[in-house]
């Protein structure tokens, strides 16, 4: 099987690796594999963003292909040389508020049944992955801070750029989703809410 250019970059690199900003800067230049190569570096991370926000798997994939459709309309907004994270989970996150506001919208439309459907034996919750159930019980605002530091690895200052908060505000946020999670999860052995798995 002959490969192309873009299957030859993405064998040149591990998501962790990449160098945003450059990538960046050529996907604003129209280099034809630069998408693809945002694409396999961030999605992974940015899905774990929505899906420890959302209820279902298919409004975190929606949310996702949103929020890339978004990113390619808004890419000339990128100022070169910033850091990509804030700028993309930026993004992210107008589109996650977005889709709650278009979701109110829509339920506030709809006509009421007479009967409603039967709930799944199982909930949503007790398939979501550790992390995401884990970070499930804390406010919005917690859950956001948490999973931006743990899943998608950014600093405080990231997040603070990204969220229009002081980094004072993230590591407040930060700390109070730390104790709850402590209170919440007493017994729990072998996880650290500060570094990850002991």
């Amino acid at each position: 099987m002959e490969t192309g250019p873009a299957q030859d970059a993405f064998t040149e690199f591990q998501p962790g690796s990449v160098n945003l900003e450059q990538w960046m800067e050529r996907y604003q230049l129209a280099d034809p594999e630069a998408p693809g190569v945002l694409i396999f570096a961030l999605s992974s991370a940015l899905l774990n963003f929505f899906r420890a926000q959302v209820p279902t798997r298919d409004l975190a994939d929606d949310l996702l292909q949103e929020t890339w459709m978004r990113i390619h309309r808004v890419r000339h907004t990128y100022r070169p040389g910033e850091p990509v994270l804030p700028w993309v989970y930026a993004i992210a996150r107008r589109v996650r508020v977005d889709g709650y506001r278009k979701k109110q919208r829509v339920c506030l439309h709809e006509t009421a049944m007479d009967v409603l459907p039967e709930r799944a034996a199982h909930t949503s919750r007790a398939m979501l992955p550790e992390f995401q159930a884990l970070v499930a019980p804390l406010p919005a605002k917690q859950r956001e801070v948490v999973t931006m530091l743990k899943v998608g690895g950014l600093s405080l200052e990231e997040i603070a750029l990204a969220t229009s908060s002081s980094v004072g505000a993230v590591k407040q946020r930060a700390f109070r989703a730390y104790e709850r999670l402590r209170t919440l999860l007493p017994v729990r052995q072998g996880f650290d809410l500060d570094g990850g798995v002991k």
